[in-house]
């Protein structure tokens, strides 16, 4: 610094410079600043990227946080519960490796005359049927674990696929606009008119003769062909909503200037999209993207309540309610229960998509 203010009294001032002549000035003409002028260049906020500066706005949303508390709880029950608990959610209940035929349509913690006598004749304590048993003797709490898993697992990849799917058409079709983006809009619009009710049902009957022998043995086997058929009709119906948001907010970005500045350099259209005008859409891909996790997952319930969801024994909340239903006046916390699952999640994550929404939105900040 010392090295700097010598060096002022031998710099001159260019001609017709609006610089200050520091020739004129010697070291002693300058003061240090003080304390309350150095607070004065002080940049009044932290810089914050657009992530950071969303989830410090989702983290002042009390709904949102409430909803993500209750997501989080639900997944690490679904997740711990079945290292547990030591029933499976196929199979019937047995004591001491022998078929008990009074552990059929339990209530709520109770147990069955031949697990009551096996622990007080071993003073082994069973682990309690939490939500009583249904009516093939099959432990209900696991069941609605598993049950809830399912449908979780629909409706993240069936969100998946919208995101990928709905992103890359959109993106290609605003982008390139013209010809490419009419035919484009017209296949969105044929899309939008297909029933997707009648579609699965459709696929469901031709699947299930078709990929019944192929699945055999396989990880799909347990999902069966409706389940199949029902993650067909969201690749194929679902994406448009997404491919038509995406497509609106490009047409605005690609009008920036730092869009044509990248054309100018020669940058190639994929690069763009993907560096430059996706990253500007972050806010609707995020929003859609957690919306559309609830619509999925209501989606699979009430087809699985009609008996198009997954083929038993593996279960599904809306199975679990379809199963619940010719029972209702005996036992009707086999209804409440997978109906309560599906409430809670799907107005959490409605909640949740509302405070991204809100956070995330830059029209509405």
């Amino acid at each position: 610094m010392e090295a700097n203010k010598e060096d002022f009294k031998y710099k001159k001032r260019a001609f017709l410079s609006a610089q200050i002549d520091l020739s004129k000035f010697n070291k002693n003409d300058f003061e240090k600043a003080t304390e309350e002028e150095k607070k004065q260049q002080d940049v009044m906020g932290e810089s914050r990227t657009f992530l950071q500066d969303g989830m410090r706005r989702l983290r002042k949303n009390p709904l949102a946080m409430m909803s993500i508390f209750i997501l989080l709880a639900i997944v690490v029950i679904i997740i711990v519960a079945p290292m547990i608990c030591p029933y499976s959610y196929d199979t019937i209940i047995r004591v001491d490796g022998k078929r008990d035929r009074g552990v059929v349509n339990l209530g709520m913690m109770q147990y069955s005359d031949m697990e009551i006598e096996y622990m007080e004749r071993t003073g082994e304590k069973l682990f309690p049927h939490i939500f009583g048993t249904d009516s093939l003797g099959r432990d209900y709490f696991i069941r609605c674990i598993y049950g809830t898993r399912v449908s979780l697992s629909v409706g993240v990849v069936a969100a998946i696929m919208v995101l990928i799917i709905g992103v890359i058409y959109g993106s290609i079709s605003g982008y390139f606009g013209g010809k490419a983006d009419m035919i484009m809009m017209r296949i969105v619009d044929v899309i939008y008119s297909l029933p997707d009710m009648l579609l699965i049902i459709l696929l469901a009957v031709v699947l299930n003769e078709n990929l019944g022998p192929l699945i055999q043995g396989t990880v799909f086997e347990s999902l069966g062909s409706n389940m199949i058929a029902m993650f067909i009709v969201f690749a194929l119906l679902y994406w448009v909503g997404m491919a038509r948001l995406i497509r609106g907010q490009i047409l605005q970005i690609k009008k920036a200037e730092f869009v044509l500045a990248a054309r100018t350099i020669g940058t190639p259209n994929g690069r763009i999209l993907r560096k430059h005008i996706i990253p500007n859409c972050l806010s609707v891909i995020i929003i859609t993207t957690a919306l559309q996790v609830p619509s999925a997952i209501f989606t699979e319930s009430y087809l699985s309540f009609l008996g198009l969801g997954v083929s038993a024994p593996m279960t599904s909340l809306g199975s679990l309610a379809n199963a619940a239903r010719d029972s209702m006046q005996s036992y009707p916390h086999r209804l409440i229960i997978p109906a309560v699952i599906i409430i809670l999640i799907v107005l959490a994550l409605n909640l949740l998509g509302d405070g991204l929404r809100d956070a995330f939105d830059s029209k509405l900040n």
